[in-house]
């Protein structure tokens, strides 16, 4: 983790809020150009080029950072903007020094492990006991559905 984001993520911690926070709060997203928003956005762009071995370029629709978690809806293009692909939202968590993409739902309509079915976000606070569900959306609409 560089300086800026270590900086970025302690000044964040010692903030007092005055009760709880909502995942519509905009002090957890990051702003544009901060090295934290590179750096989640950065290991979600390696996994879609691991993935699909393509080079993309993210519109973020949503961007939430809380505790080490993020969750994000993306519509990723190709660098010159010309061609446009599928959503992609994704569970990020920053473990060893580095985010990393820790879940990537599927669109596929019926499939349990996709992310318009009703209980998604419930069986990730099932799987990862530990996840800031502030971070997660409000709506259909920032999830990516």
């Amino acid at each position: 983790m560089n300086f800026k984001t270590l900086l970025f993520l302690s000044t964040l911690a010692s903030i007092s809020f005055s009760g709880p926070l909502q995942a519509s709060d905009p002090s957890l997203t990051p702003p544009v150009g901060s090295p934290l928003r590179k750096e989640v956005l950065d290991a979600l762009r390696n996994e879609v080029k691991t993935i699909h071995g393509i080079d993309v370029v993210f519109v973020v629709r949503y961007l939430r950072v809380k505790d080490g978690w993020a969750w994000t809806h993306t519509l990723p293009q190709s660098p010159d903007g010309a061609n446009r692909y599928e959503d992609i939202s994704a569970l990020l968590r920053f473990r060893d020094e580095a985010w990393e993409v820790v879940d990537m739902p599927c669109g596929e309509e019926g499939n349990p492990d996709c992310l318009d079915e009703a209980d998604y976000f419930k069986r990730l606070e099932a799987k990862y006991p530990s996840v800031a569900i502030e971070v997660f959306p409000d709506s259909a609409d920032d999830a990516g559905k």
